[in-house]
């Protein structure tokens, strides 16, 4: 089980050093001192890693609990889904309705008209 002294403590390597929490949780220090944290799994048969976030924006005690949440990914890796796909079909989709919502007709009208006022 790691601590937040250890990850405070812990220094970049020539190579990526992984330190392991327990659960599939570890935090990853990057050679160029960034420290992030990571949750393993596998997907058939490969060993595949999601984000859940960057230290210390999120703390040891924030990264357990998102590791704990995490029963969603297990669910989906339970049933031939893999989470990495899904979280990134996730942020395709609402990329998709964001753009889709700023090409409304009031906002072109409201562009339209701002730039009508300019000139």
């Amino acid at each position: 089980m790691l601590t937040d002294t250890a990850i405070r403590n812990a220094k970049p390597g020539s190579k990526a050093v992984k330190l392991f929490d327990g659960g599939g949780l570890y935090l990853e220090v990057a050679p160029a001192g960034g420290k992030w944290w990571r949750l393993k799994y596998r997907h058939g048969g490969k060993e595949k890693r999601i984000s859940l976030g960057v230290y210390p924006d999120v703390s040891l005690k924030d990264a357990r609990e998102r590791r704990d949440e995490a029963d969603e990914a297990r669910k989906l890796i339970a049933n031939g889904i893999d989470p990495g796909k899904a979280r990134q079909g996730e942020k395709f989709a609402a990329e998709a309705q964001a753009a889709e919502d700023a090409n409304t007709i009031e906002v072109v009208a409201r562009d339209w008209h701002a730039k009508q006022a300019k000139a």
